[in-house]
């Protein structure tokens, strides 16, 4: 028998709104955040960072748009991009206090140069986990490749998001392109 993983372990707060399918993407989330932090022997403090801010980062995903407005205070923000900025309110409001999972959550869906590695991996497991069905054999391949060259793999994971939302017509945000061009700049 194995032990459970993160993703077993996970408590959404009561104030979550999240359908039986967005719950199992958390889950997959955080077992992937779970299996790297172990594989990179990640101090116990890091690693419940990770698997903190997996839990949260969808757990607003299902919520009514003007709920998350109210919560952001954003009125012009497309909103599919206002779950990660409510839930981290949320979150803090809560009693969260530890700045790179607010921070990993605000920014998960469009990314954020000063990210610290809690924000990079969580980036990296939203899009990574087994889950989705696009790319599956280069996701996969990336995800084997995080606990050897997390940097490599981050970036490998920012070019494809990038790639993937202009071959589907999709938006350019400007963070996204901001963490690109600091990463390239910097060779991060």
């Amino acid at each position: 028998m194995t032990a459970p993983s993160a993703g077993d372990r996970i408590v959404l707060p009561s104030w979550a709104e999240a359908s039986a399918e967005r719950m199992a993407h958390i889950r997959r989330v955080t077992s992937l955040l779970g299996e790297w932090a172990a594989a990179m022997n990640l101090p116990a403090d890091e690693a419940s960072r990770w698997i903190a801010a997996g839990a949260l980062h969808d757990a607003l995903r299902d919520a009514p748009e003007q709920m998350l407005r109210t919560l952001t205070a954003e009125g012009e923000r497309a909103g599919e991009l206002l779950h990660g900025p409510a839930a981290a309110v949320r979150a803090e409001q809560d009693g969260e206090r530890r700045q790179d999972v607010l921070e990993a959550v605000r920014h998960h869906t469009v990314g954020c140069a000063s990210w610290e590695r809690t924000g990079r991996a969580l980036y990296m497991a939203d899009f990574l986990e087994p889950g989705r069905g696009f790319l599956l054999s280069e996701r996969a391949f990336v995800a084997s490749q995080v606990p050897r060259d997390f940097d490599g793999a981050f970036k490998q994971v920012v070019r494809m998001r990038l790639e993937w939302s202009l071959a589907q017509g999709g938006e350019m945000f400007p963070e996204t392109v901001e963490l690109w061009n600091r990463m390239v700049s910097t060779r991060a």
